[in-house]
């Protein structure tokens, strides 16, 4: 537990570091108190919050063509469940314990928000406009995540590899943790966190760093045989959207100054053909 926390501590610093060198320059630094600082991101939340629950009363055709794809694409790739899962659970002897830790307690609520709790500490107390709006991010997308996650978990009822059971096994709203696999929860945090966190870099490098960080936690549950490869796949695509529609939110709403030029922008979208599927990013 010790050397997760130093972890989670050095990644903190880390990030609060980069994303000021980030900065150009001090106007991104705020004058304003802290209490209306923490007034104002509270009030950003609530409102990015609000925004991503809202979102489905305004979908068009299109909006419903991609959740469609969603669904279809989540239950083709099922097919490979049974395949990935044992390919990641022959893994397991070798596979070092550090990371699979690792992987369990950054997925884990408590632990996670505890690390954001010090990321935007650390930006209110700096008056960094930069890395408060990023903490916006995370939370208000991690709340939305969770409540949907917390939902189908609810009532979907799919049962975990590790219970024995096949990968269409189901007992809709059951209270058993071995029917509580669809979707994964640690997934939905780790990806969240890993893309919000992303878009405030242009350095293609560090990008994939900070990706391949957040990919542990959905790698461990594989290896430790708590997931099912659709379980994982689903939750990342969703927490994708959901980050990108709020970090497009908090731009159009102008509630913080624009964080830098995105010369190289990324929409997603999801494209499924009769002979593959897969989350397309357009430059």
């Amino acid at each position: 537990m010790f050397r997760f926390v130093l972890t989670i501590t050095s990644l903190i610093l880390f990030t609060s570091i980069s994303i000021g060198q980030e900065i150009k320059d001090g106007k991104d630094k705020d004058s304003l108190a802290i209490g209306k600082l923490l007034k104002h991101d509270a009030l950003s939340t609530i409102k990015s919050i609000g925004h991503s629950f809202s979102r489905p009363i305004h979908w068009k055709g299109n909006d419903y063509l991609k959740l469609g794809g969603l669904i279809g694409g989540t239950i083709i790739l099922s097919a490979a469940d049974d395949e990935v899962s044992s390919f990641f659970v022959n893994q397991q002897r070798n596979f070092p314990k550090v990371v699979r830790d690792f992987g369990w307690y950054f997925g884990s609520p408590q632990n996670y928000f505890m690390a954001n709790a010090g990321l935007y500490g650390f930006g209110v107390f700096t008056k960094n406009e930069q890395i408060r709006r990023t903490s916006v991010l995370i939370i208000s997308s991690s709340f939305t995540t969770g409540v949907i996650t917390s939902l189908l978990k609810g009532s979907v009822g799919r049962a975990r590899p590790s219970s024995g059971l096949g990968n269409w096994e189901f007992d809709a709203f059951s209270k058993e943790s071995s029917f509580n696999s669809f979707p994964s929860g640690h997934t939905s945090l780790s990806i969240t966190a890993a893309h919000a966190i992303a878009k405030q870099f242009d350095n293609t490098w560090v990008k994939i760093g900070i990706y391949s960080i957040g990919a542990i936690p959905p790698i461990s549950r594989l290896v430790d045989n708590a997931h099912w490869v659709t379980d994982i796949a689903f939750s990342a695509v969703v927490s994708i959207i959901v980050v990108d529609s709020i970090d497009k939110f908090l731009d159009e709403s102008k509630s913080y100054a624009s964080r830098f030029k995105k010369k190289n922008k990324i929409s997603w979208n999801i494209s499924v053909t009769p002979n593959k599927i897969g989350l397309v990013g357009t430059f």
